[in-house]
């Protein structure tokens, strides 16, 4: 594929400064381009290679000069990036069909355009949309439904009852409606309790690699539409996650706990069960939140504080070593002070 500037601009409302004409054939990072190559600067800390980079041409942000090269000028430089990339590489679905050593029991409803690949099962009572495409080792649960064009990859699990929408991703090894951790304390040790709810997932979810997403014990886990959800995550029995918001990996969220909209959650970071996190929460790496969260402000640390208040006690504990020694040299002083005016005054009696 080969496209000018001029075209690759009008795809992302930027415009050009110098030869519109110009035609790349894809994009690369800033420090391995090629002259048929274009590349973009979203990171500061790369602007060193503006000076140096062997790029045909630039995506570039407000204010940010550079007169080696063409250059894009738009207002958000990684979304045009990801846009344009999505126009270089745009996801190729496998042919239709159903594959021989696929297994899709009686009664089994599957949507005109699929792809089931071999080794794929789909149970009784099943439903796919249209288009919806199986890799290898996929499970779908009795009683199961997937939306159109949505596109599993290997050995992902939907089991039974699970509701997904549209134009889902699910990334390998991703789980959907596994069995939440629920148990009742006994005199013979840990009873199980039936987990029978399920999972409600909305349109255009992502769910990474190796990723858990358990059903709920009674009523569903509720993921919303556009959640996006890294490697390695765990979302526990009946939590509910509100539209468009991203967790990156390692998270865990423990059970009933409510995360609203437009959350950003980062990395490592655990959150404790019935809990309440606000719409548009921003929670930094390895934060851990025992308690609600209000919406709209950024929180790090833990506990997980305010992001204000958790820098003022960071900057803070190293000088603790050093405030701790201050402090017992003021009580020994103190000490002595008491002492002093307690002999003076045994003295002047």
């Amino acid at each position: 594929m080969e496209r000018s500037l001029e075209e690759l601009a009008a795809l992302v409302d930027g415009e050009v400064e110098g030869d519109a004409a110009v035609r790349v054939t894809g994009l690369a990072t800033i420090d391995e381009a090629t002259s048929s190559d274009l590349t973009f600067l979203a990171n500061p800390r790369y602007r060193r290679f503006l000076a140096t980079t062997g790029a045909g041409a630039v995506i570039l942000g407000p204010g940010v000069a550079c007169d080696r090269i063409p250059v894009i000028r738009c207002d958000d430089p990684y979304l045009a990036f990801a846009l344009i990339l999505r126009l270089f590489h745009p996801l190729e679905r496998p042919a239709a069909g159903i594959d021989p050593a696929a297994v899709v029991e009686a009664g089994a409803q599957i949507g005109d355009g699929c792809t089931l690949m071999a080794g794929a099962f789909v149970a009784a009572g099943a439903y796919l949309g249209e288009r919806v495409v199986l890799h290898p080792g996929c499970f779908v649960g009795q009683g199961a439904k997937i939306g159109d064009d949505s596109y599993l990859y290997p050995n992902v699990v939907v089991r039974e009852g699970v509701r997904m929408g549209a134009r889902c991703i699910l990334q390998p090894g991703a789980i959907i409606g596994s069995d939440g951790f629920g148990y009742a304390q006994s005199s013979e040790g840990a009873l199980k309790i039936p987990q029978v709810g399920g999972v409600r997932m909305g349109d255009d979810v992502e769910i990474g690699a190796n990723a858990c997403i358990d059903r709920g014990a009674l009523g569903d886990t509720v993921i919303g539409d556009g959640v996006k959800i890294d490697n390695l995550v765990q979302i526990a029995h009946n939590v509910r996650i509100g539209d468009h918001t991203i967790i990156t990996a390692m998270v865990g969220v423990a059970g009933s706990t409510t995360i609203g909209a437009g959350c950003a959650i980062g990395g490592h970071s655990a959150i404790a069960g019935h809990i309440e996190i606000g719409d548009g929460v921003s929670l930094a790496a390895m934060s851990g939140v025992p308690g609600n969260l209000r919406g709209g402000r950024v929180y790090a640390g833990i506990p997980a504080l305010e992001h204000r208040a958790w820098r003022r006690v960071i900057a803070t504990v190293p000088r603790l070593p050093e405030m701790r020694k201050e402090i017992e040299s003021l009580r020994k002083r103190l000490a002595a002070l008491e002492a002093s005016a307690g002999d003076n005054g045994t003295t002047e009696a």
